[in-house]
């Protein structure tokens, strides 16, 4: 772990998630994006949405949700929301650092904060937001073959989608573009079988 957060904290940023261009108001969101030693391995934490939510329902995503008008910063909205989802409270985390916001077609603005679990806790889900909450260990997501990118034609532009199968589930869309962006960064600009130039989800 220390030597991943080196890694990330030094190099700069090579690589980026290319906004969907959308010139409407958007919905302001951060997602936590954490990162946590679990059975000897670093893993990154992911939640199922219910299937009862009106965006997004049954999807895979990372902890979450908008920015309220009393939240301090994006990062305290993504912990917060951590917080009250899955039980991961925000003294328990130590932050890395925030990717550049990213415009999606469902009409949010989203900033993808990054933050490593100091200590092992016990999760205390939220029904009402999540479904459940799963762990990947980053082993297996920073091996080029496990992140799969499909083209698709979105209001007469070109667009590629990220798809990564685990375990029965399936990864994709903003989520799964994060992981591919954090992918890449740690691994100081090493190159992936298909680099996404545009996945806006």
């Amino acid at each position: 772990m220390d030597q991943l957060r080196l890694r990330f904290s030094l190099q700069p940023l090579r690589h980026q998630l290319v906004s969907a261009p959308l010139q409407t108001s958007l919905r302001r969101a951060a997602v936590l994006i954490a990162l946590e030693t679990w059975q000897d391995e670093v893993h990154l934490l992911l939640t199922t949405r219910p299937a009862h939510l009106k965006a997004h329902p049954g999807q895979i995503s990372f902890p979450g949700g908008k920015i309220e008008p009393d939240d301090l910063s994006p990062i305290h909205t993504a912990m917060r929301e951590a917080e009250e989802e899955i039980g991961l409270e925000r003294s328990n985390l130590k932050l890395w650092g925030k990717f550049p916001n990213h415009k999606t077609f469902t009409g949010f603005e989203i900033t993808p904060v990054i933050a490593e679990v100091k200590s092992p806790f016990a999760l205390k889900l939220d029904p009402g937001e999540v479904a459940d909450c799963f762990r990947v260990p980053l082993r297996f997501l920073m091996e080029d073959r496990h992140r799969h990118v499909r083209r698709f034609h979105r209001q007469g532009a070109e667009y590629e989608v990220v798809f990564i199968p685990w375990q029965g589930r399936l990864i994709w869309g903003a989520t799964a573009a994060m992981i591919d962006l954090l992918c890449r960064h740690l691994r100081d600009g090493g190159a992936v079988n298909s680099s996404p130039k545009n996945s806006s989800q």
